[in-house]
This record gives structure tokens, C-alpha cells and sequence, in this order.
């Protein structure tokens, strides 16, 4: 189990090779408006933006990891062996930390797990510190679609990734487009993205039986000195 857990180097944040944080890559993304091909609005998506505390507390929720395009053989192969993740973020205003808790269905097996993650604020990076070496990805906040994507060494050709999740299991079409336009522009290819298939979920039940007890055993207490 903890093999499983160390093969798929947590699935959301699949760093690739150590950054400097003082050098974001400053990129912007113009995507034509997907309802109206013909209109002049655009969707702009900014890497390296700051981090604040209103995007922090927006992003303490629950999260479904949507789907991914890397370049890097071991994060590629990481991810068809992971078939479904959710998670929590629990952001630390004060310690610049996040702590993270996801499950993970790898096989038929429910797999959980927790850590911690850091944030630099005026680059707009997730960080993870393992082995002696810290390691960076940019976040892109997509509010109006409840999702946030993450984005990998996109000056590597060979190691490049881009990674999407969102609050809902279910990817509506605009969502996938963005994503699937955003992957092209970076200089990638629409095939490279595996979308995750939630009906391969092990774990949802599983954490919705773990709810459904302890709302039961809080309930035990209180009905033994009725």
C-alpha cells in the first residue's frame, strides 16, 4: 500500500524538476469565448499571479483531480495507474502551509493519504519539500468554472504538464474545452489529456459510509442520557 502511495508521488502535485520561485513563467492564455467563437471576449488565464488570502479560502474545499496531459514518463505513468483522487485543502494563513488529505483509488483499493504543501504568495506556487530538494507548480485559478489547474515545467518541451481539478466530479463542456485549449497553447497535444473516469470511484462510498458512523456515534452519547 505504501508502494502504491510512493509510485503515484501525490497525485495532486506531480512536481517535476526543482524551480526557482523567484523567476514565475510569466504567460498569459487568450482562449476565444466557447459559447460565441465570433465574439472578441476572451478567457485570460495568468501563470505566476499572487496568491492572497481570498483565493487561499477559496480554495479550502474538496477537490476532484479532473484529468492531466504530462510529458514526463513517470508522472504519465503515475497517472494511468491512479484511476480516480479527491482530496481537501485546509490552507494555514499564518505558517504559509496547506494541509492536504486525499483519497486515492488506485485498482479495486482505496488509498488515503495526507501531507503538507507550501505556497509562495507573490509567485503563485504550490511547493513540496522531499529528499532535500523543494519543488514548485504554478496555480492558475479558474473561479467562474470552480476548478484551478496546475502547470509543469512549461519551458520544457520533454517535461511539460498541465493537471486539472474542480469542485464537481462532473466536467461540464465549457470546463473540458478550456482545458483541452489551454493544453494546446502551452504546446501540447488535445491527445495527450487523460480525463479520469469517476465511475471508477473505490473511495466516495467509502467516505460517505465513514460520515454516515460517526454522525451515528455522536448520536450514541446523547441518546444514552436521554
Amino acid at each position: 500500500m505504501v508502494l502504491l502511495t510512493v509510485l503515484v508521488m501525490l497525485s495532486l502535485l506531480p512536481l517535476l524538476e526543482a524551480q526557482n520561485p523567484e523567476h514565475p513563467e510569466s504567460i498569459q492564455l487568450r482562449i476565444q469565448n466557447i459559447q460565441n467563437p465570433s465574439s472578441s471576449e476572451s478567457i485570460n488565464i495568468t501563470i505566476g499571479e499572487p496568491i492572497t488570502n481570498e483565493t487561499l479560502t477559496w480554495l479550502s474545499d474538496k477537490w476532484f483531480f479532473m484529468g492531466a496531459a504530462f510529458r514526463n514518463p513517470k508522472y504519465h505513468q503515475a497517472m494511468q495507474r491512479t484511476l480516480t483522487v479527491f482530496f481537501y485543502l485546509t490552507p494555514n494563513l499564518m505558517n504559509d502551509m496547506i494541509k492536504l488529505r486525499e483519497s486515492l483509488t488506485i485498482g479495486d483499493q482505496c488509498v488515503y493519504n495526507s501531507t503538507h504543501l507550501g505556497f509562495q504568495r507573490e509567485n503563485g506556487t504550490f511547493s513540496k519539500y522531499e529528499g532535500g530538494v523543494e519543488t514548485f507548480a504554478h496555480l492558475i485559478v479558474l473561479k467562474k468554472h470552480g476548478a484551478f489547474m496546475l502547470a509543469f515545467d512549461l519551458k520544457d518541451e520533454k517535461k511539460r504538464g498541465l493537471s486539472l481539478y474542480a469542485k464537481k466530479p462532473d466536467i461540464p463542456l465549457e470546463l473540458r474545452e478550456v482545458f483541452q485549449k489551454a493544453v494546446k497553447h502551452v504546446g501540447m497535444d488535445e491527445s495527450e489529456i487523460i480525463f479520469v473516469d469517476w465511475k471508477k470511484d473505490k473511495c466516495g462510498q467509502q467516505e460517505k459510509q465513514q460520515l454516515e458512523l460517526g454522525k451515528e456515534t455522536k448520536k450514541d452519547p446523547e441518546e444514552g442520557q436521554a
